[in-house]
């Protein structure tokens, strides 16, 4: 205990100083749950959370004479924020008043009952290495659910029966997936036992809180772990139900599992790609949620497409684009940005490109269309299609790698010598309208398009030569175009 505290060291005085504040007031405050945890585990907590007997209005009394600022996140759930500057210095806190709140079974939103006691608030708390708390400003540590040997033993249990738990809130399964994923616990069997159960009642949860921790589970260091457990427990049907419908389908080479493993081994392998930039495409810094996606994601397509052709063997013809659409419709049905939902969607849509490369018998023009294609996806493409390679054959492995690295160098000679971020004809729209003698509209609209092709095709020819060309082709096309 005494180590665990001293990892608090830094916080000490904050705490100490609000612990008599409210103690002088007649109310009792406590560091509670996630940051107690992490203090056991050596890890620096991201935010501290302290729950309180006062009510809201007496929480927001205590801060407005403590801060300098104080503001509302939730009076209906009882958490008050405040902010205070000392000397450059700038502390947030948030406290929330002692909670006994749970769903009523059949709403997608908490009904919120304030508790009388410590105790009561730490046994509504999800999991017990999540309700341990020390009393402030004493620093007495309180653990009346055994959450430390829950910790230590590496076991994810429910201070309360998990059935009850899960009642109270049916996200909580989802939390332990991502604990699992985050911290390297396991759940308990009666856990485990209840999520497998409870499955369905995820139904009830509204499609934004099932986002948020899915995005967490995908960002915790181990995401596989966690997907797994999603998996066999039955949640992913209700969050994610395109990634069970994976572990039916033989990978089209014969050498892995099924694309449900194959596509948990690329996602861990996209994972270990992020950071640094070896060679001429930019770094992807970790953890990336859109290649971490697009990683999990970009063979979802192949049970739709999936054929076994006369001659033997199986094809998934056109599963690219057929993914690229299921995973548009459902990352809008989680209320993903629709900045994601084009990134992740177009990065599937885009994952075999490359296979086209072959022997690396591209042209010039085959490489431009795959920067400009790519455009700011290109570093996240450059590493998916680097862990889309998942074959056992060294071999094989080892020539694919060879080939990428051939097409990567290619990439970086061009984008040396032509600016190929934002690549465009070499005369613009009124220039072309102006030379044809043409309106702005859908001719106008074709012919830049085929000076886009030259400019791709041939790289820079120069204002004059395109021009030329532009002449060429207009001369070509039928006189109703041109009237």
């Amino acid at each position: 205990m005494k180590q665990a505290v001293a990892r608090l060291a830094p916080v000490l005085p904050l705490l100490t100083e609000l612990g008599a504040l409210f103690t002088q007031a007649g109310h009792e405050l406590a560091l509670v749950g996630g940051p107690v945890r992490d203090a056991f585990l050596d890890r620096t907590p991201p935010d501290l959370d302290f729950t309180t007997s006062a009510s809201p209005e007496e929480t927001e009394a205590i801060l407005r004479a403590w801060g300098t600022a104080t503001w509302d996140m939730g009076r209906e759930f009882g958490t008050i924020g405040a902010r205070r500057r000392v000397g450059g210095v700038e502390t947030t806190v948030e406290i929330t008043t002692y909670r006994a709140d749970a769903y009523d079974g059949v709403t997608r939103k908490p009904v919120v009952a304030f508790g009388e006691s410590l105790e009561e608030d730490l046994v509504r708390r999800d999991f017990t290495v999540n309700a341990m708390a020390l009393r402030l400003p004493s620093l007495e540590f309180i653990d009346p659910y055994g959450g430390l040997a829950d910790l230590q033993a590496g076991w994810l249990r429910t201070p309360a029966a998990p059935e009850v738990s899960f009642g109270d809130d049916p996200l909580r399964m989802m939390r332990a997936v991502r604990f699992v994923a985050q911290l390297g616990l396991d759940p308990a069997p009666e856990v485990y036992a209840a999520m497998q159960a409870m499955a369905a009642s995820l139904e009830i949860v509204s499609a934004e809180r099932i986002r948020d921790e899915l995005v967490k589970l995908l960002l915790a260091p181990r995401p596989r772990a966690g997907l797994e457990l999603l998996t066999v427990t039955g949640l992913a049907a209700h969050v994610l139900p395109e990634l069970p419908a994976l572990q039916l389908e033989v990978d089209e080479h014969h050498r892995h599992k099924d694309v449900y493993d194959h596509s948990l081994i690329v996602l861990e392998q996209a994972i270990d790609l992020e950071g640094p930039a070896d060679g001429p495409v930019e770094s992807v810094p970790g953890p990336d949620l859109v290649l971490r996606l697009a990683a999990l994601l970009h063979d979802i397509g192949k049970p739709a497409t999936r054929r076994f052709e006369p001659a033997g063997g199986v094809s998934f013809h056109h599963h690219e684009v057929v993914g690229a659409k299921l995973t548009a419709k459902r990352l809008k049905a989680l209320r993903f940005d629709k900045e994601t939902i084009k990134a992740v969607s177009r990065l599937v849509e885009l994952h075999l490109r490359f296979h086209g490369y072959g022997d690396g018998a591209w042209t010039d023009s085959a490489v431009r269309r795959y920067i400009t294609d790519a455009g700011p996806l290109l570093p996240r493409l450059h590493r998916l299609t680097r862990a889309d390679c998942t074959t056992r054959n060294v071999r094989k492995a080892q020539r694919l790698s060879r080939t990428y690295d051939e097409l990567e160098r290619r990439i970086g000679l061009l984008l040396e010598q032509e600016s190929l971020a934002a690549v465009r004809p070499e005369l613009d729209g009124n220039e072309i309208a102006e030379l044809l003698g043409i309106k702005p509209g859908p001719v106008l609209g074709r012919a830049y398009k085929y000076l886009l092709s030259v400019r791709l095709d041939e790289g820079p020819i120069g204002p004059e030569a395109a021009a030329d060309r532009l002449r060429t082709w207009w001369a070509e096309q039928p006189e109703s175009i041109q009237d």
